[in-house]
């Protein structure tokens, strides 16, 4: 005999949740209508050799910075505890740039 929860799960696991999922990734980037808003030759070759770093060396890296800069805290080396303590929102943006240049691609 079926439980209400039991069928409640049931339902759920056939149901898509997303059915607009696979349509989104065949989407095709939009292109760039004016030479102006291209990217220049420098910025291209800086995003083609950051695309060869894992996203994930990034959030390693700002963890142990956030590790680092508690252990320093601890020990009573303030100033370098606060100096380290500022590298993890950076190292986040660079991962999440990092994941959109992986993702979107260059134009």
């Amino acid at each position: 005999m079926w439980c209400p929860a039991c069928i409640h799960i049931a339902l759920v696991a056939e149901l898509e949740i997303n059915p607009a999922a696979e349509a989104s990734l065949s989407a095709v980037p939009a292109p760039v209508l004016r030479p102006e808003h291209s990217e220049g030759d420098l910025a291209r070759l800086i995003e083609q050799q950051t695309a060869k770093v894992p996203s994930h060396w990034f959030l390693l890296a700002a963890l142990g910075s956030m590790g680092l800069s508690m252990v320093l805290e601890l020990t009573g080396r303030h100033r370098e505890s606060r100096f380290i303590g500022q590298w993890p929102a950076p190292l986040l943006i660079m991962g999440m740039y990092n994941k959109l240049v992986k993702t979107l691609g260059t134009r």
